[in-house]
């Protein structure tokens, strides 16, 4: 595993809404940050898809994924990821088919077993949530869905036959980690939101993985929290906008993304801080070497193959300031040039 700067770096984002905005403006965000993203070299621009949530305005992910890709040119970008039971695999099939024509060689789908959402609003998407338990199944069928066509064949994707997607299973805990590796597919860990059983799913799907078509040795991405600033001060102040939106998610009033605060102890008590510190706990906070040094320890811990980077920040301009001092400290061990 590489614990270098040439490990590649991409991006989840999941087109935030800020207080005082709305929805073009979140999207044309998502839309600049992923050619700020291109131009800073990161490989992939993944966006997850959520249900009934104000502040995240990634639900109709593969039309986002459209969009963004037809404003760039070379990374790839993609869902990370789709919950597969809120949709037939034969749609899923022919929408990234669809994408995959559209933008060649460019095209990412990531999969998950969640809803993405509540259960009042996962029974008025097309699945209940109960077909999770056929997700193994779902996802077998999916994957049929994009081999070359049959003579014969009953039901086949068009577009989607042929159509060369990479597909990853996402997942924060050993389910999908255990099915990743006998299916034989690159393997995404939520690390950045659930990350208490990170180590034991990397250690499965390596010890586990069986070569496969589409791969031939395991490739493991971890999520990571990453806030970077002119000072840390200010970083740690930015972190505080995901930090109350954790809190609100928690106590059932999720809403717009918030601005930062000044004094993060006055607004949750010491359950949440406690249930936010475990859910946030891959998180790298501060200035550009801080930055550096805590994704480069990080990577020598766990050795992913990959770091999918992710930051809410209220601020647009901190926000692609955020991924550039990352990025720039990544490949330059820290020394970065002023804004």
């Amino acid at each position: 595993m590489d614990t270098h700067a040439d490990l590649p770096l991409s991006i989840l984002d999941l087109a935030p809404v800020t207080e005082g905005s709305d929805l073009p403006t979140a999207f044309a965000r998502s839309l600049d940050l992923a050619r700020h993203a291109e131009r800073l070299g990161y490989r992939r621009y993944w966006l997850a898809e959520h249900h009934n949530m104000p502040g995240i305005a990634s639900a109709a992910t593969a039309v986002l994924i459209g969009y963004i890709a037809g404003g760039t040119s070379t990374i790839r970008v993609g869902a990370g990821g789709i919950m597969l039971p809120n949709h037939a695999p034969l749609q899923v099939a022919e929408q990234f088919g669809t994408l995959d024509a559209l933008y060649p060689g460019r095209i990412d789908l990531g999969l998950g077993r969640a809803p993405g959402t509540d259960q009042a609003t996962a029974r008025a998407l097309r699945r209940y949530f109960d077909s999770a338990d056929a997700f193994p199944n779902d996802v077998v069928e999916l994957l049929h869905f994009f081999e070359p066509a049959k003579p014969g064949q009953a039901v086949r994707a068009v577009p989607g036959a042929g159509a060369d997607v990479p597909v990853w299973l996402l997942g924060s805990s050993l389910f999908s980690a255990r099915l990743a590796a006998a299916l034989g597919l690159p393997f995404a860990f939520a690390s950045h939101f659930a990350p208490a059983a990170m180590d034991e799913a990397l250690a499965v799907y390596r010890r586990e993985f069986r070569p496969s078509q589409r791969l031939q040795a395991p490739y493991a991405m971890l999520a990571l929290n990453v806030v970077a600033a002119d000072d840390e001060a200010q970083a740690r102040r930015l972190f505080t906008t995901q930090q109350q939106a954790f809190v609100r998610l928690r106590r059932g009033e999720p809403g717009l993304v918030p601005p930062p605060i000044d004094d993060i102890e006055a607004f949750w008590t010491p359950a949440e801080k406690a249930m936010v510190e475990q859910a946030l706990a891959c998180a790298v906070i501060g200035d550009a070497r801080q930055v550096g040094e805590g994704m480069r320890a990080f990577v020598a811990r766990h050795r992913p193959d990959e770091l999918m980077l992710t930051a809410n920040i209220y601020n647009h301009a901190a926000r692609l300031r955020s991924f550039e001092l990352a990025a720039q400290a990544w490949a330059g061990g820290g020394n970065v040039p002023a804004a």
